[in-house]
């Protein structure tokens, strides 16, 4: 059974910072897997934030973000991070983590992830100013 559990949520000041992580059991990465993590605020529809190619070569931000989150893997420990600094406001919501066999990981494509992937059960943040 493919298992995704985050951590590393919490609540924190504007301009703080927080890093999740994201393990996965169950599941055996390959190059043509993207790994990404997505966030839904109340009323909000969900969103991509971040997404990572597991055989390399690239990244990708939603605008929103872009300089501010940085998305990394370690492959040993099969862990996806999240470093999340000069968090603001608008940055509060419930953060998941997902996988799925594509090789594009567009950020903007989660309906493809929600239909496709494999999704853990989120970590909240919450960002005050």
């Amino acid at each position: 059974q493919v298992r995704l559990v985050e951590s590393g949520g919490g609540s924190v000041q504007a301009g703080g910072s927080l890093r999740l992580s994201c393990v996965a059991s169950g599941y055996t990465y390959s190059t043509n897997t993207c790994m990404g993590w997505f966030r839904q605020a109340p009323g909000k529809e969900r969103e991509g934030v971040a997404t990572i190619y597991t055989g390399g070569g690239f990244t990708r931000y939603a605008d929103s973000v872009q300089g501010r989150f940085t998305i990394s893997q370690d492959n040993a420990k099969n862990t996806v991070y999240l470093q999340m600094n000069s968090l603001k406001p608008e940055d509060t919501g419930n953060y998941r983590c997902a996988a799925v066999r594509s090789t594009q990981c567009g950020v903007a494509d989660g309906g493809f992830w929600r239909t496709s992937g494999y999704w853990g059960q989120g970590t909240q943040v919450t960002v005050s100013s």
